[in-house]
């Protein structure tokens, strides 16, 4: 099989958000789709590594901000690269507060929507949320960001360099180094070191 045919699906980029007492945390996804209507309902498949999806294990609610095509890479290192585990991540971050009493990010998203779990399946490394929908708004008419204008406008380009490493077959993500180890996640995508290829 070639793995490259999954790039192939579209997917929108996301920031994940839930509350748990009077924290606040978020993660990048990519996996959010609707999938009836009535009753109003979406998925959303979350890293089990994710401080994030542990969260929404424990409060079974969150909120989804639909990034545009105004998104900075900024936002991506912030929400992706660090962990809420030992970080603030809505430091310097444009927020407001739905009725659920969740965080969802104002600038560079085109809407946000509310869920409350119904259902959980266990995905191995990931969990898959399905929930109701229990608010949401839309905040622009800008483009949704997908993962080609992620690559294409939003990602800097890496200079070709002497430098070892590997990259992911998924999102492009560099690890940089002489070996990858084999436990390794992606901070953009949370696939593991399989989806690893050297430079």
């Amino acid at each position: 099989m070639d793995h490259k045919v999954m790039n192939k699906l579209s997917y929108g980029l996301f920031v994940l958000t839930a509350k748990d007492g009077d924290k606040d945390n978020g993660c990048i996804i990519n996996t959010a789709s609707q999938v009836t209507t009535s009753p109003n309902r979406m998925i959303i498949t979350v890293n089990k590594d994710n401080y994030t999806h542990d969260m929404i294990i424990k409060t079974r609610e969150f909120n989804v901000s639909i990034l545009d095509e105004s998104a900075t890479f900024d936002t991506f290192k912030q929400f992706g690269f660090q962990s809420g585990r030992d970080t603030d991540k809505f430091v310097q971050i444009n927020f407001e507060r739905a009725e659920n009493g969740i965080a969802y990010l104002t600038n560079e998203c085109n809407g946000y929507i509310s869920g409350k779990v119904v259902e959980t399946v266990d995905l191995g490394t990931h969990t898959l949320f399905l929930a109701d929908v229990t608010g949401g708004a839309v905040l622009s008419e800008n483009a949704s960001a997908t993962y080609a204008y992620y690559h294409a406008n939003i990602k800097p380009s890496k200079k070709p360099s002497e430098k070892k490493g590997y990259i992911c077959t998924i999102c492009g993500y560099i690890y940089e180094g002489d070996s990858l180890p084999a436990d390794f996640v992606c901070p953009i995508c949370k696939h593991g070191a399989e989806d690893f290829k050297p430079l």
